[in-house]
């Protein structure tokens, strides 16, 4: 489903702020799968995930999603196939306008039909969005004409999430994005993330600080580092790792100790 093929990227080249973000990145995406990824501070997980979603062009390499080599298609066609959701529930949705509007425009932009108008939203529409709402089990179903600046951050989150996936993507990115809710909260948005995702059977990548996802969630644990991708298990060698033994395999692969200190805790 995505194949990421010898990618580079360098921020600022020639300059003080010159960044070297990714480097040789090499990712095989299955159809159905879904990998968990932990890496050190700045090791270049957001970094890829815009690159896969063509925030930036990357300067070398190729981007093949579903057979189709995307690397300078524009960002907002890429949008059509690809959702994200990130880390702050803020970002994802328009506070100003309502629940229902933005359940809309998520429908009409996934449905990648030209010149649509909210017009072309009818009751039946409308239903099947009352409906998903109902799903996430937080009485949005019965709030879809109030304004989503008035949610509270985790209703903010399982609405993006809802709306990323509401026209299934072909690959569905998200970078941490339990992280800014509180536990109780965290735990329904990602318990909501593996419903959707093993309902639709969507192939996805998820960030995360937490060693035990990392390696209870999905079928794959990716580890990052300088821009790159320094381990990638699953199947039964997998199952048989525990939080030490991935700490352990980041040292060997990168070498030296994991200084991501949201992770160490987490252990």
């Amino acid at each position: 489903m995505l194949q990421l093929k010898h990618i580079e990227k360098t921020f600022n080249p020639g300059t003080v702020n010159e960044k070297r973000a990714l480097t040789d990145l090499n990712l095989d995406l299955k159809d159905g799968d879904f990998a968990t990824i932990v890496g050190s501070n700045g090791a270049g997980k957001s970094t890829m995930f815009n690159a896969i979603t063509g925030a930036f062009y990357v300067d070398e390499g190729q981007i093949i999603l579903d057979g189709e080599d995307i690397t300078y298609k524009k960002e907002y066609l890429r949008s059509h196939e690809i959702g994200h959701l990130f880390q702050d529930p803020l970002r994802g949705t328009a506070p100003g306008m309502t629940i229902e509007e933005n359940m809309a425009l998520a429908y009409l932009r996934a449905k990648t039909m030209r010149n649509q108008y909210f017009s072309r939203i009818n009751k039946a529409d409308k239903e099947k969005f009352r409906e998903q709402l109902a799903q996430l089990d937080m009485g949005l179903e019965d709030r879809m004409k109030q304004p989503v600046g008035l949610l509270s951050g985790g209703q903010r989150q399982a609405l993006t999430l809802l709306m990323a996936t509401m026209v299934t993507p072909k690959i569905l990115l998200l970078d941490e994005h339990t992280a800014a809710l509180d536990p109780a909260t965290a735990a329904k948005v990602l318990a909501l993330t593996r419903q959707i995702i093993a309902e639709r059977k969507i192939t996805a990548l998820m960030v995360t600080h937490n060693m035990h996802q990392a390696l209870e969630l999905g079928n794959r644990t990716l580890m990052m580092d300088a821009g790159s991708i320094i381990f990638d298990v699953s199947g039964a060698e997998r199952e048989k790792l525990t939080v030490d033994d991935l700490l352990e395999k980041f040292k060997e692969n990168a070498g030296r100790q994991l200084d991501n200190d949201r992770i160490l805790t987490s252990k």
